[in-house]
């Protein structure tokens, strides 16, 4: 294997790996005198109280480097260019609701990239199917120890994860789950539902066999598809209504009450994307089971009322002048905005908060995730409606990291064509609250 995947990106300064002269752009060769497969390799080296590197410098010399850990040291410093020391893994899945099949052209490349790899469930939180992973890798992951793993589950039904996914070893997903549960490792499990293909009866089903593993099995998150204008070419699906959604609710809550009798957890959960298509209230906190499935989107709005309330009976008064505030944001969660954004005029009136409703003409109406919504979008609508003094952007619409929108606009772009400055807003109540009063970070 190359070790261009290998080079070292930043020592931290004062650890292990510094003091013994490993610095950036350094690479490593092999690590206990073996070649590295990937990081989860390094962990099993780096957790040993001695560990043997073999480094390679930008000069093309190799040193060998001895280095002994205490009890006090977790790691020795040294992060990674590439976080997973090989190459991501591509997804062979052709699955019928993979929003990236509808994406529109002419994006970033990165954008198009499907990945399932294992790996990344352990070390970002991503949802894996388990279909793209031979049964050495799988053996692997149980032998590391790998836990939790998220996995997309969608049915449990054999024939109809293999239709639904598009390939053959999609049938196995009860045997795999069986065998990491078997190993004592848990997983979080999701389904994306397509109306009239795994909800209803199959719904059922796929939750009656995922409970059972409980508690290896430890939650199950049920999220709408996502539909966009850019379908053509692809199986036809339709989108959930309100009376859909309203079902859909229904049944989970009925799987709910039976489980939290049995075990006291409510283990299936409803993303909020449902109540708010059914314009239903959302339930109250002790219903999310510490909120383990927010990634989801299960339970976010519920966390984020609660703490913006809490957040806001603690903060005092403050001698504001008169201002003005936008809150940019998607249709499905405008109206719990404004809720909260009431709330917050009656104590501090000086503010005037508006929350303006983007329509996601650029993946089409059907999309209402504050999530998607891309800077072109944002720049043509607030352009056209006006904005306060100044522009408050949940950092969901964002790509991981960075400071651009999914159409490539960057934030200073916007900046610029709207002429206010633009506070990017973290998850949090205590983030929302900060960001009206234009206060920092507490």
């Amino acid at each position: 294997m190359s070790n261009d995947t290998h080079q070292i990106a930043y020592v931290r300064p004062g650890s292990l790996a510094d003091q013994a002269g490993i610095g950036t752009g350094d690479t490593i060769l092999k690590a206990g005198g073996k070649e590295l497969k990937d990081i989860f390799d390094y962990y099993y080296y780096e957790e040993n109280t001695s560990l043997d590197l073999t480094i390679g410098h930008p000069d093309g010399s190799q040193q060998e480097y001895h280095i002994t850990k205490s009890d006090d040291d977790t790691d020795i410093g040294i992060t990674f260019e590439n976080g997973l020391l090989d190459d991501y893994r591509s997804c062979a899945n052709h699955c019928m609701f993979c929003f990236i099949d509808q994406m529109p052209p002419g994006m970033r490349e990165t954008l198009y990239f499907k990945d399932d790899d294992t790996r990344l469930s352990f070390l970002q939180g991503n949802y894996v199917t388990l279909t793209n992973m031979s049964d050495e890798e799988l053996q692997r992951v149980i032998d590391y120890r790998l836990s939790p793993i998220n996995v997309s589950v969608h049915t449990t039904n054999p024939e109809l994860r293999v239709r639904m996914l598009a390939n053959k070893n999609a049938s196995r997903i009860m045997e795999r789950i069986q065998k990491i549960a078997d190993a004592g490792l848990t997983m979080n499990t999701q389904i994306v539902l397509c109306k009239g293909i795994n909800d209803g009866a199959e719904l059922d089903r796929t939750i009656s066999d995922l409970v059972s593993f409980y508690p290896q099995v430890m939650s199950l998150s049920v999220v709408p598809v996502g539909l966009t204008k850019f379908r053509k070419g692809l199986c036809h699906l339709d989108a959930f209504e309100k009376s859909d959604a309203c079902r859909v609710i229904d049944q989970i809550e009925g799987w709910q009450n039976k489980i939290y009798e049995k075990y006291g957890e409510h283990f299936v959960f409803a993303s909020d994307e449902w109540y708010l298509t059914a314009e239903r209230d959302l339930p109250e906190e002790e219903v999310y089971d510490g909120f383990g499935q927010l990634e989801n989107g299960v339970g976010m709005l519920r966390l984020l009322i609660d703490e913006f309330k809490e957040a806001l009976d603690k903060e005092g008064m403050h001698p504001f002048k008169h201002k003005s505030v936008t809150i940019a944001t998607g249709v499905l969660a405008a109206p719990f905005l404004r809720q909260l954004s009431d709330i917050f005029m009656k104590k501090y009136p000086r503010i005037k908060v508006e929350v303006v409703t983007i329509i996601n003409h650029y993946f089409g109406e059907q999309i209402t995730v504050s999530g998607l919504i891309t800077g072109s979008d944002l720049k043509a609508q607030l352009s056209e409606h006006g904005v306060g003094d100044r522009l408050l952007i949940p950092v969901n619409m964002l790509r991981s990291n960075e400071q651009v929108f999914l159409d490539d606009v960057t934030v200073d772009e916007l900046s610029e064509t709207l002429q206010v400055p633009i506070t990017v807003v973290k998850s949090s109540g205590q983030d929302l609250l900060n960001a009206l009063l234009d206060i920092k970070e507490k």
